[in-house]
């Protein structure tokens, strides 16, 4: 994120056909695992089958489906918003629908590589080729980050304060998957607001990646590389100054990351409403899925893919019958997170269409 442009010009197009392949196994490993999932999901059932889930969703209430659906996509359009205030800040005023774009790229990639570390890169790029310069890119998506690690954390404090018997609904090892996540994503809350907060930090960091990569021999004249990283951090605290500064930028950035936490969260809860659940369990049944994400953050599998359907089917298995608990789970997944992850991947290719048109003119 933080290279100068010329040192990676004249590779540009070998990086993007690697780039292109590597984006391509890991969607097809995703595939697989997304397959394996929802096999491993309905086989917990002998006599459960696809007709058995398609009589389930016959009978939703549609406008509590349609409303769970417009949950979905305020994930999406909620990180834009937050990103856009952050760029705003910094006096880069992109067009909001842009911002949309890059949202939609973190969520695909976050999705289809192990621990979403394939989302930022892939957000940083598009921002990028809008002309925000890569040290600004850098500063918002660290603070984007950090946001987002501590709305999960505030929600799921919230409703471990509101709703405590809900956590006594999982099995031993739910819980020991959540308290991980909950750890997991205290230090990494920690870790980003150090980041953004600290530029000598994230030198440090750096100046030890280059020092490593020079002694491997895969970047050459460290001297030069220092001093242009020098250059950069100077940039970068300019950068964490002016956020530092906006102080109703940082609270908007906070709520956005939290309705974006909260909206994704609801699904699950208006799902279960859409489905003739009993409206004074809807507040379980949030806390509840704020466990399962927090939980599901703890293993570094593509989408969370295996580890949220258990948790879901366990915390379900509390509420309803086992058959309905594996219908409730396939239909909130595929709501809140196979729509929304084919919705981001094809908004991806609409994109790099677009991109590649352009380029061609």
């Amino acid at each position: 994120m933080m290279q100068d442009k010329q040192s990676t010009e004249p590779n540009r197009d070998g990086a993007a056909t690697s780039g292109g392949a590597k984006k391509l196994r890991w969607s097809l490993v995703s595939l697989a695992i997304a397959g394996l999932t929802i096999w491993a999901v309905t086989s917990q059932w002998k006599n459960y089958s696809f007709r058995e889930f398609l009589d389930f969703v016959s009978r939703a209430d549609l406008r509590w489906l349609a409303v769970a659906v417009c949950a979905m996509l305020g994930f999406i359009a909620f990180e834009g918003c937050a990103i856009h205030g952050a760029c705003r800040a910094l006096h880069y005023n992109v067009p909001l629908r842009r911002h949309f774009r890059y949202a939609a790229a973190d969520i695909y990639f976050s999705a289809i590589t192990p621990s979403a570390s394939g989302g930022q890169p892939a957000c940083a790029l598009l921002m990028m080729r809008d002309g925000i310069p890569g040290i600004v890119t850098t500063a918002v998506l660290l603070l984007t980050l950090a946001m987002y690690a501590l709305s999960i954390l505030a929600i799921g404090g919230l409703c471990l304060l509101l709703k405590p018997s809900v956590l006594s609904v999982f099995g031993a090892p739910s819980r020991v998957l959540i308290a991980v996540g909950f750890a997991l994503q205290v230090g990494l809350a920690a870790f980003f607001f150090l980041l953004v907060r600290s530029e000598k930090l994230l030198e440090g960091i750096c100046r030890g990646a280059l020092h490593l990569l020079a002694r491997l021999h895969i970047l050459h004249d460290e001297a030069r590389r220092r001093e242009k990283l020098d250059a950069t951090m100077a940039e970068y605290a300019r950068c964490v100054a002016l956020l530092s500064g906006h102080r109703s930028m940082l609270l908007r950035s906070f709520l956005y990351n939290l309705l974006q936490r909260a909206s994704q969260i609801a699904v699950t809860m208006l799902v279960f409403l859409a489905m003739g659940g009993q409206p004074r369990l809807a507040g379980s049944i949030f806390a509840m899925q704020s466990f399962v994400v927090i939980g599901s953050n703890c293993v570094p599998i593509p989408g969370a893919m295996g580890v949220a359907d258990y948790l879901m089917l366990d915390g379900f298995n509390a509420f309803l019958p086992q058959d309905h608990g594996i219908s409730m789970e396939l239909l909130s997944r595929s709501v809140s997170f196979y729509s929304c992850v084919l919705l981001c991947g094809l908004t991806v290719l609409v994109t790099l269409y677009q991109m590649r048109k352009a380029a061609r003119k």
